[in-house]
Formats: structure tokens, sequence, C-alpha cells
């Protein structure tokens, strides 16, 4: 039997196979009432990819002559790999490793999709599977808009890279509902909410900053789902699932932390620099140290710090294991910070944009349907 550790019956599961346990009269009338709030703000913050008043795909930009991030975001060009480039191929890599980090974004999109879709299998409660239905309605408008970015910029995606491809593989399969919420919703999702935060301040691609705004309008509320299980579920943990939990999540934090931005996951972009991966990785693991890492996670949009503040936040780090975070971050820092999270004001613009769209086009709607 698969250990769900729930600890609240908005998390109740049946198995995936057993439909007609989602059929007993009595389920319908019982439903939690801890996520009527994000669903009900589902109405603020709908957009649509496909409709140029959102956001306009055929914007232009230079990809030749422009770099989409600051060369000091991409650690190649902090390592020897530098010596070997021009000024121009040194843009090309920057604009590379863009194409790499927007497929695998665009991975974990989908991924996210394809999770909560396996939660409406599995999860009793009506609230709890609206919720998870809901999210994969906006996980999926993820994916369409990040299909329409590469294809604008690129074409086509890259390949998804090993670590990551095997993360959201174990995720999305996983029979234990805790690993799908501590593993996607805070893990993944801490992780995505760093990375738009990163491209919002630092993109020189407006479109791409829109994009990002709009997607950290859903996503903001797809971090508040883990956040309530946290909240009903980490106090009720006995020592044994507590360890349980806590274990897996550093164990995934390593792994993402050591190998999620390696050269070895980027192999496509090198071969048109003429420069073979390997080199890149010794060149890259000469440069970027733990005093590099350390650095890097003072700044507040850094994927790592926000991923490493929402498992403190929720109650998954505790001073059992503190002291392996605290190789890179000042914890104490953390805990001053309070909840607030770093994309939380950028969602919050996002939205009141949003709310203006969506109010004109409710009156123009009105208008069409009364002329009708």
């Amino acid at each position: 039997m698969a250990q769900h550790i729930t600890k609240d019956a908005a998390y109740d599961t049946v198995d995936r196979d057993d439909f007609a346990a989602q059929l007993e009269p009595a389920r319908y009338g019982v439903r939690t009432t801890a996520f009527d709030k994000i669903i009900t703000a589902t109405h603020d913050h709908f957009w649509d990819p496909l409709d140029p008043s959102y956001i306009d795909f055929s914007e232009k930009f230079d990809l030749e002559n422009e770099p989409i991030m600051p060369a000091e975001l991409v650690a190649e060009l902090q390592s020897a790999v530098a010596d070997k480039l021009d000024e121009r191929q040194k843009i090309q890599l920057i604009n590379a490793t863009a194409h790499w980090s927007m497929s695998s974004i665009l991975h974990g999109e989908q991924g996210a999709l394809s999770l909560s879709a396996s939660l409406c299998h599995i999860l009793r409660d009506p609230g709890a599977q609206e919720y998870a239905a809901n999210q994969a309605r906006e996980e999926a408008r993820h994916v369409t808009g990040f299909t329409r970015y590469i294809q604008a910029r690129w074409g086509a995606p890259l390949p998804v890279g090993p670590t990551l491809g095997g993360l959201l593989q174990e995720l999305v399969l996983a029979p234990e509902v805790y690993k799908k919420l501590v593993g996607m919703q805070m893990l993944v999702e801490g992780l995505a909410m760093g990375a738009f935060a990163t491209f919002y301040t630092k993109s020189r691609d407006p479109l791409l900053v829109k994009l990002t705004q709009l997607v950290m309008t859903d996503e903001a509320f797809h971090h508040k789902f883990g956040k309530i299980w946290a909240d009903r579920t980490i106090p009720k943990l006995s020592q044994e699932e507590q360890e349980k939990v806590e274990d897996w999540a550093l164990t995934c934090f390593q792994t993402l932390l050591f190998n999620l931005v390696s050269p070895e996951q980027k192999k496509p972009i090198y071969a048109q620099f003429g420069l073979d991966w390997e080199w890149v990785q010794a060149a890259v693991a000469e440069a970027i140290t733990d005093d590099y890492r350390r650095e890097r996670m003072k700044e507040g949009t850094d994927i790592f710090r926000v991923l490493i503040k929402t498992l403190l936040k929720s109650g998954i780090i505790t001073s059992r294991t503190a002291p392996y975070y605290a190789m890179y971050v000042n914890m104490d820092e953390l805990v001053a910070e309070g909840d607030h999270m770093i994309g939380d004001d950028i969602a919050e613009k996002g939205i009141e944009f949003l709310k203006e769209v969506n109010r004109s086009k409710s009156r123009f709607t009105l208008r069409q349907v009364a002329a009708e």
C-alpha cells in the first residue's frame, strides 16, 4: 500500500483504478471548503495564450544580436568557455541557453498538467478534485504559452534533460500523494516561481517578461495548494513520517542543485559552438564552486533560494536537515523574511492587468449579445 501521508480528509484518496468509489452517492455531499477561495479566484487571473489581448506572440526579438538574458546569469560564461567565444558567439550561447531553459520549463509545465490530472483520478473530496481539475486547466494554458513562445523564437523545443525528465516521471507516476504534492506543488513550483521571477526581472525580451508574469498569476495559487497541504499535514506527522518527507525533499533538492543546469543536461546546445560537452562540464565545475553558489543564492530571485524558503516555511526543513541547506543560504535570514514570496508582488500586478482586460472583454461580450 502507498504511504500517502495526508492526515486530513481533504486529501483522502481512492485507488486510481477504482472509479466505482468516485460514484458513491455519499461522496458528493462531503466537500472541503479549504480550496474554495483559490478556486473562485481563478476568474481574477484568467488569460488566454491564443488571444493577443493578453499576449501577442508576434512581437519580434533580434536573437542574432541581442541577448535574452544578462551574461552573468549563464554559468558557462563565468568559466573558461568564455575564452573560446567571440562576442557574437557569446550572445548566441546566451540565447541557446535560454532556448534550453524555456524547453525545460515547457516540459515542467507538461509534468504539472499530467500530475494535476492524475490527482483528479485519486482525490476523493469533490473540492480537492475540483481544484486539481482547475490547476490542470491552468497548466494546459502554460503548455500552450511556452510552446508558442518557443515557436516564435526558435521553432521547436529541445529534449528534456535526464534529471528533470526523471523527476517529472517519478512525480507523475508516484502513487504516494505526499510525493505528488511536495514534489510538484513545492519543489517544482518553488523552482518555477524563482525562475519566472528571474526572467521577469532580468530578461531583455518584453514578450518573455509578459509571459512569465501571466504564468505567475496562476503559479502563485498552485503554490498555495501545496502550502495548505503542509499546514494541515506537517504538524500531525509522526517522527518517522516527518523524516520520510524531509529526507525525500532533501534528496530531490540535492539532485536538482547539482544536476538541473549542469552541462551534461544541456548537451544539445554546445555542438553549434564546436564545444565538447565534457570539456564544458569540467570548465564549469572548476568555476562554479560552492562559494559561487552561496553568492548567487543571496539574490532573492535565485531559484534554489526560493525553493529552500518554500520548504522551510512549510515545515519540511527542521533542525535535523537545516545544516545541509545552511551550506548555501543564511537560514536565519529566510526565517526573518516572513511568508512573503518573491513572486507574489509580480503576480499581483499581473492580476490587476488581467482584471482590467477581462472587464473590458465582459463589456464587449454583453454588447455583442445584446446586439444579436
